[in-house]
């Protein structure tokens, strides 16, 4: 006669996996590893439990509310606010410009060759300018739908590694991080690259903990990293390959570390990641010393792109990343130094996956040009340990999960509090600079945190979990709905591109005096032609977008002008006299 536990185990295997709230309590490969009948010898390099979950079913309802999440916080205001910055309105003119003439080899900014990043963000942005048209959305689907990619990737590599639990609780705190939502709606390789970057850390792992490497796997490592490299260049390479060298220096396995050099994958990588640029250099001579030693090496090395930035700069921006979940790095350290004393910890895969946070964070500290957008690959692999330190600490009796769930509910009462220091920096035109303009949410916020954390203390531990998702969920909802339209004249070129179109003619000249890069090149996306900077003739009717001081110089030197539109402080859109030209 079968034990009843067997057939409840059973019952369970056969009809899915235990409710969300049941933390799954099977022992896993560690436990295997106390019995004296296991020669250790034989096993994988990273212990993971990638074995007993193997054949694990995964039920659509454990799906549905992740799926919710990444809709919601990935696609929501894609579109609320126009291209931003200097970077996003040039990769989308260039991604257009591809679709437009056919040409997918060579990335032109206003007919002229533009090398600064590889292809493939323009690759996807313009095949999704063809199929849904010009605008916000096709320019940024790129990064939703590798922000969806990296979540899936961290996760799957979760349930691999650690389990159903962990890769649960990876599907709930990936789509709510500060890093993905930001990221997800910026129209650049950014989020391309950190995803993949992911997706290959999720097969590295998966070749580490099996005995036999499949050809799959090594095609699919291979595949992933030369597509890292076609969304940003030789960095991919250095990333992966500084992760896992601090991975076999760390954990002493050497020889394990070597299969990524085996043929099969090199030959994926190559075929991959080779002939882009084979072709790009084969069709402008300039490319090799543009993008390798000016867009690449000297970016490294020199501060010539005006980004410098202190040694410690990434460490607060990687937290900032993973917000609301930047408390639970408390436990995981400490649990890293209990693993560290104990003396198990060169097999773990969370050495594994936190040399993929730590080789990131160290290289480009190093770096004289620094940016936030940086340091996102390090954020799906540190979500992910984060998620698998909850997970362990939800099933250990004692470990206290209650705490650190509800440190991390509380984070939003104290944002609302601290909120009056960050409204201050936004335009005051927009109406926003108050704290007034932000009680309901603020305090939706507030007390969202302080109920998650009080079912956290009472040990409602999926429910206090939720609802901070929930919390994050609907301030991006109120943000793209309420804020963002504010903040568009300000922050992007669309409206002003709007009004000049209503303004002048096609064949009216217009040019940019003394105003910001951002909003220059913004204009020429929209209006869909150069601005040039003015140069001081003028021949028909002028029209320029310039500053206050800028309208100053012009009627120093003679010109009559007549302001248009008053869009900031910072843009005015000026006609000039030709008749006045001095």
């Amino acid at each position: 006669m079968r034990n009843p536990a067997t057939i409840r185990q059973h019952r369970s295997r056969r009809l899915g996996p235990a409710p969300f709230k049941k933390f799954g309590t099977r022992p896993g490969l560690s436990a295997m590893l106390n019995s004296p009948l296991v020669d250790t010898s034989s096993l994988p390099p990273i212990r993971a439990r990638s074995a007993e979950e193997g054949a694990c079913r995964i039920s659509w309802l454990d799906l549905l509310f992740p799926a919710a999440l990444m809709l919601i916080c990935f696609f929501s205001g894609i579109g609320a606010i126009g291209l931003t910055g200097p970077d996003e309105p040039r990769y989308a003119a260039i991604a257009r410009a591809m679709a437009r003439t056919g040409d997918w080899v060579t990335p032109r900014l206003n007919g002229q060759p533009w090398f600064e990043k590889p292809a493939l963000y323009y690759w996807i942005a313009g095949a999704a300018f063809q199929i849904f048209g010009d605008g916000e959305f096709a320019m940024r689907l790129p990064s939703v739908l590798a922000a969806v990619l990296a979540t899936l990737a961290a996760s799957w590599a979760a349930l691999r590694a650690y389990g159903l639990d962990a890769a649960r609780l990876t599907l709930l705190l990936l789509p709510v991080s500060v890093g993905l939502i930001g990221f997800s709606h910026s129209a650049s390789g950014d989020m391309l690259f950190a995803a993949l970057l992911t997706a290959a850390a999720a097969v590295a792992a998966e070749m580490l903990q099996q005995k036999r490497t499949g050809t799959l796997s090594r095609i699919s490592f291979g595949f992933l990293l030369g597509a890292a490299v076609l969304a940003k260049g030789p960095a991919a390479v250095l990333l992966a390959g500084g992760s896992v060298l601090l991975w076999a220096l760390t954990s002493r396995r050497f020889a394990a570390a070597f299969q990524f050099f085996h043929p099969v994958c090199l030959a994926a990588f190559a075929a991959t990641a080779v002939p882009w640029y084979a072709l790009c250099a084969a069709r402008n001579p300039d490319f090799i010393r543009v993008f390798f030693f000016e867009h690449n090496i000297q970016r490294y090395l020199t501060p010539m792109f005006q980004h410098p930035q202190p040694l410690w700069f990434f460490g607060p921006v990687l937290l900032l990343g993973v917000f609301p979940w930047t408390v639970l790095a408390i436990p995981l350290i400490l649990d890293a130094w209990k693993a560290f004393q104990s003396g198990r910890w060169r097999d773990s895969p969370t050495l594994f996956f936190a040399c993929w946070v730590l080789a990131p964070l160290l290289f480009f500290s190093f770096s004289e040009s620094k940016l936030p957008g940086y340091i996102l690959p390090a954020v799906p692999p540190l979500a992910l340990i984060l998620a698998a330190t909850l997970a362990r600490r939800l099933v250990s009796p004692g470990s206290s999960p209650g705490i650190w769930i509800g440190l991390c509910a509380l984070s939003f009462p104290l944002l609302a509090f601290f909120a009056g220091a960050w409204l201050k920096r936004l335009p005051a035109e927009s109406g926003l600079a108050v704290p007034d303009a932000w009680t309901l949410p603020l305090a939706v916020a507030a007390a969202g945190g302080l109920a998650c954390a009080a079912l956290a203390w009472t040990r409602r531990y999926r429910a206090a979990i939720t609802g901070v998702t929930l919390v994050i969920a609907t301030l991006v909802v109120v943000a793209a709905q309420s804020a963002l339209p504010k903040l568009d004249p300000y922050l992007s070129s669309r409206p002003a591109a709007h009004a000049t179109a209503a303004e002048i003619r096609s064949t009216d000249s217009l040019a940019a005096l003394g105003i910001d890069h951002s909003l220059q090149y913004g204009l020429e996306y929209y209006l869909d032609r150069p601005v040039p900077d003015w140069t001081g003739g003028t021949s028909g009717l002028t029209w320029v977008w310039t500053i206050p001081a800028g309208v100053d110089d012009l009627q120093r030197v003679g010109f009559r002008c007549t302001v248009v539109r008053k869009f900031s402080r910072h843009a005015w859109l000026v006609q000039i006299d030709p008749s006045t030209s001095p």
